[in-house]
C-alpha cells in the first residue's frame, strides 16, 4: 500500500524540524505521528471520501494533513504555534489550492472564522489532537458547528473512554453524557506511544464519533435550550458521584446562588416529573432519564 504522508517517519519529522529551526515544544502537547500506518487507519475509520470538507486541529508539521489533501475535498486546520504556518507552506504546497490556515487557538474558532473561507463548511473533524484541549473541543464543536456530521480524534486512551463510556462504569460522567447528547461512538482502535515522536507518556486512542439528533415524544428535535437543561442535569448529577442523585443535584444547585436555590426547592417534585428514582446515583442513569430530567428542569424552574 502506497504511503499517505511522506512525514509519518522520525528521520523525516525531525529533518522538517531542523530546516525550520524548531524542536517539539511539551508546553503545547506537540507529539507527531510517525507511522503511515495508522495514518492509514485514521482515514479509513473516518471514512474521507472526496466530496468531504475536513476540519483539522493540531495539524504540527503536516503529516496527517497530507494523507488528508489525498483524500478529500479540502482541508481547513487550525494551529494556535505561531511557528508553524511557514513548515505547513512548504509541507503542503502540492496541494495549496485546497488548503487553508487558521492561525488561532482552537477553543476560540468561531464561525466566522469558517464562514471567511469562501462558504467552507466542514462536515468532518479529523485530528490528532492536543492532549489537554481534546474533550473540550470535540464536545464544544459537536454544539457549535452543526455541519460537522462526525468526528474521528486522535486522544488519550482515559478521554477516549469518557467519550465512549456506558452507565454504570467508572469512566461514565458529565462529561459523557453532555457530548452523547450530540454524538454517539462509532469505531475505535488503540495507538500506542512508539508510533510518535518523541513518545508521550501515556496511551492514546483514536476514537469516531457520529452525529445523532435526539427527539422529542412527537418526534421533533431537540432544541438547543432543552440539551442545554439536560446538561445541566448531568452536571448536577455528577457533582459528587459517590452521593444520590438527590443528594449531589441539592449541594449543586444549592451553591448557585438565587436562582439556583428555587431549583433546590422543586428537585424532589422535579425528579418524580421524570421518573427518576432520587435515590440512585448518576452513573445508573441513561440519556433519557438526564433528558426527562432536563424537561421537567424547564417546566418547573423556567431553567
Amino acid at each position: 500500500m502506497a504511503r499517505l504522508s511522506p512525514l509519518a517517519s522520525v528521520s523525516e519529522t525531525r529533518a522538517v524540524l531542523e530546516a525550520h529551526g524548531l524542536t517539539t515544544k511539551y508546553s503545547l502537547g506537540q507529539n507527531f505521528l510517525v507511522n503511515d500506518a495508522i495514518l492509514q487507519k485514521i482515514v479509513a475509520l473516518a471514512e474521507v471520501e472526496s466530496s468531504d470538507a475536513v476540519l483539522e486541529v493540531g495539524p504540527g508539521i503536516g503529516t496527517l494533513t497530507i494523507a488528508l489533501l489525498q483524500h478529500a475535498a479540502r482541508v481547513v486546520s487550525v494551529e494556535r504555534d505561531a511557528d508553524l504556518p511557514a513548515v505547513l507552506a512548504e509541507t503542503c504546497a502540492p496541494w495549496s489550492d485546497r488548503f487553508a490556515l487558521i492561525e488561532k487557538d482552537a477553543l476560540h474558532l468561531a464561525a466566522d472564522d469558517l464562514a471567511d473561507l469562501d462558504g467552507f463548511l466542514p462536515n468532518k473533524l479529523v485530528a490528532n489532537l492536543p492532549y489537554a484541549v481534546a474533550a473540550t473541543v470535540v464536545l464544544d464543536y459537536f454544539e457549535r458547528f452543526p455541519s460537522l456530521e462526525s468526528a474521528t480524534v486522535m486522544v488519550q486512551k482515559e478521554v477516549a473512554d469518557r467519550m465512549a463510556a456506558v452507565p454504570g462504569t467508572k469512566s461514565y460522567g458529565a462529561y459523557t453524557v453532555k457530548l452523547r447528547l450530540y454524538a454517539e461512538p462509532a469505531g475505535r482502535f488503540a495507538v500506542g506511544p512508539g508510533n510518535f515522536f518523541p513518545p508521550p507518556r501515556v496511551e492514546s486512542a483514536v476514537l469516531r464519533l457520529n452525529r445523532r439528533t435526539l427527539h422529542d415524544g412527537s418526534g421533533a428535535p431537540l432544541d438547543a435550550t432543552t440539551l442545554k437543561a439536560a446538561a445541566t442535569m448531568a452536571d448536577a448529577a455528577f457533582a459528587n458521584r459517590r452521593k444520590t442523585l438527590s443528594n449531589s443535584c441539592k449541594t449543586y444547585f444549592a451553591g448557585r446562588g438565587v436562582e439556583g436555590a428555587r431549583v433546590a426547592a422543586v428537585l424532589p417534585q422535579l425528579f418524580e416529573q421524570a421518573g427518576v428514582d432520587p435515590r440512585l446515583r448518576g452513573e445508573a442513569l441513561a440519556l433519557e432519564d438526564f433528558v426527562r430530567m432536563g424537561r421537567a428542569l424547564q417546566a418547573l424552574a423556567g431553567v
